[in-house]
């Protein structure tokens, strides 16, 4: 917008384009709610006032208005569709900005994942901003399809839509002063670098932070946040379909540190983002669980756009982008409307039909087995101990024990009355035939296996299950779709969800993979799972940055010693 004509506009010299009128308007900047309109011209705020001239006036009958939703870290791909589906799901729930770190694409793809995500991108009813992934792979332990230097990362310094650089989950590289890593941080130097470092605390922290990196969304307790918060850090409050921080932090928030919040929610499902929300459900609840409704907001807009020096949104004010919400109340937050640029792109949880089409874009088969290696079998040789991992409800983490295997023809064997489970994990990139196998505890299946190619962060085949057969049969059945999630029993598969883009996002329309997923999820509740998200939870098994035992496709990991540990314990 012309400056001239914006300036003319405010001082009511020309009429605006559009006045909502009779509003009351939340003020993140001062605190306070103002009964009073919002003039708009083109894509921006001109001006607050009911009576401002404007060529169209709504009515908004004292709803209240708000500046657009903000997620200040989002994985899409863990949403399974990819941009323009992502944005149907999450604008209507008054998201109008996303910040999202392609890992999971890149570290199946490389470079060729983050041009994909930043090209599907692309004429979206939300504005969509990259912090270009920090770790593919994310560590040595593990075999992906993708590797990115800081060579290939400084070529997106430019970007107008790159913010800076992605999570660092190695923080043992950034301790230990790995050359690479520390390359990728002076690359980066005078941008943005979020965090990533669960549980580090004392000089380690003081190391991390010294480093120049600003945020973490990994805290889970209030003594692990505060002491972040005091060296400097932007605490991230994490609501995902698994790792569900928020209602634990939430106590956390006082006046005098409330500017260092932010609002994410990292990696959601779509039954979650259309059954409760995105922000707007992390909003909601921390209104319900006693915040100031305005502090709320605050940290959902205006501190997420200061944090990311996107100083064009993330409050109302002439100048401004006019990215807004209009809802009805504080207590339910029903969000009614939904402006990006002052465009009208939402109304009563529908998004409204855009002019322009999402672009149809394809990538390369991403599943390349080396089957003649592939045996999930486990050779006991005389060894009776195992280490088994245990899930956390509603976490990421899990917990270490050794346990008496159950050991049938010479084979240490899934043993579902004692609800452990064999888990394997198959390399797909590089046709190594790599398997890592293992047990765990806490998936509850009594029947069966279930399986994906979403695998954080390497995304090879994962399975798990009561039976090695219905083990192979799921991994056959992952790698004959291109990728997907799928449930077994006897080797008959029961529930798929198709996932040909990288075997991490699907082609079809974001309710279409809802049902699917439904489908899936229910037949998993029948083998025996009880868990809120089982293929979300199976996924972060393989994550070895997250303690404290995982699996990958070289084999048992304990995140502590950050090294292989044998599966056998004795």
């Amino acid at each position: 917008m012309e400056i001239s004509t914006l300036i003319k506009t405010a001082r009511g010299e020309e009429p605006a384009e559009l006045l909502l009128k009779n509003a009351r308007v939340v003020n993140v900047f001062s605190g306070e709610i103002e009964e009073t309109g919002v003039a708009i011209t083109h894509s921006r705020i001109t001006g607050l006032g009911d009576d401002y001239p404007a060529q169209r006036v709504v009515d908004l009958q004292g709803h209240y208005i708000a500046p657009g939703f903000i997620d200040a870290h989002v994985h899409i791909e863990s949403a399974m569709v990819p941009p323009f589906e992502f944005a149907r799901a999450v604008v209507p729930h008054g998201t109008t900005s996303v910040i999202i770190d392609p890992h999971e694409i890149a570290n199946v793809l490389g470079v060729e994942g983050i041009e994909f995500m930043l090209e599907a991108s692309k004429y979206t009813p939300f504005s969509v901003y990259v912090m270009v992934p920090s770790c593919v792979p994310a560590t040595h332990l593990e075999t992906n399809g993708g590797i990115l230097r800081w060579s290939d990362l400084i070529r997106f310094k430019n970007d107008p839509w790159v913010l800076g650089l992605g999570e660092m989950m190695n923080y043992p590289g950034v301790l230990f002063r790995d050359p690479e890593t520390l390359d990728k941080l002076r690359a980066f130097f005078n941008r943005r670098i979020d965090g990533h470092a669960p549980g580090v605390s004392g000089r380690d922290l003081a190391a991390y932070v010294a480093a120049g990196i600003g945020s973490d969304h990994e805290c889970t307790t209030l003594d692990e946040a505060r002491e972040k918060i005091r060296l400097g850090m932007y605490v991230m409050i994490r609501e995902a379909s698994n790792a569900q921080n928020s209602k634990a932090l939430f106590p956390l928030i006082t006046p005098k540190n409330a500017r260092r919040m932010l609002f994410v929610t990292d990696d959601r499902f779509p039954s979650d983002l259309i059954d409760q929300g995105h922000i707007d459900y992390i909003v909601r609840s921390a209104i319900q669980s006693g915040l100031d409704p305005i502090t709320a907001i605050q940290i959902a807009t205006l501190n997420a756009a200061e944090y990311f020096h996107l100083h064009d949104r993330g409050a109302i004010a002439p100048g401004l982008r006019a990215d807004l919400i209009v809802f009805d109340n504080f207590e339910n937050l029903t969000i009614q409307q939904v402006y990006r640029g002052g465009r009208l792109v939402a109304r009563n949880g529908r998004l409204l039909p855009q002019g322009e089409a999402p672009r149809h874009l394809e990538v390369r088969n991403s599943m390349n087995v080396n089957w003649s290696k592939v045996d999930v079998r486990l050779p006991a040789g005389g060894h009776r101990k195992i280490r088994v991992m245990g899930m956390v409800a509603d976490q990421i983490t899990t917990t270490q024990s050794v346990e008496d295997a159950r050991i049938e023809d010479g084979f240490a064997v899934a043993d579902p009355e004692r609800d452990i489970l064999k888990i394997a994990v198959i390399e797909r990139h590089q046709n190594t035939g790599n398997v890592g196998l293992g047990f765990v505890r806490g998936l509850k299946l009594k029947r069966g296996a279930i399986g994906s190619s979403v695998a954080h962060d390497s995304h090879n085949i994962i399975v798990a299950g009561t039976n090695d057969d219905d083990l192979m049969t799921a991994a056959h059945a992952i790698a004959a779709m291109q990728g997907g999630l799928v449930a077994v029993e006897n080797g008959k598969v029961l529930a798929r969800v198709p996932l040909p883009i990288a075997g991490l996002m699907s082609d079809q329309p974001l309710e279409r993979v809802r049902q699917q997923l439904d489908n899936l999820v229910d037949v998993a509740y029948d083998l025996g799972t009880d868990l809120h998200a089982p293929f979300m939870a199976m996924a972060f098994l393989a994550l070895p940055v997250i303690p404290e035992l995982k699996l990958t496709d070289r084999g048992l990991v304990d995140v502590n010693k950050f090294d292989f540990v044998p599966v056998f314990a004795d």
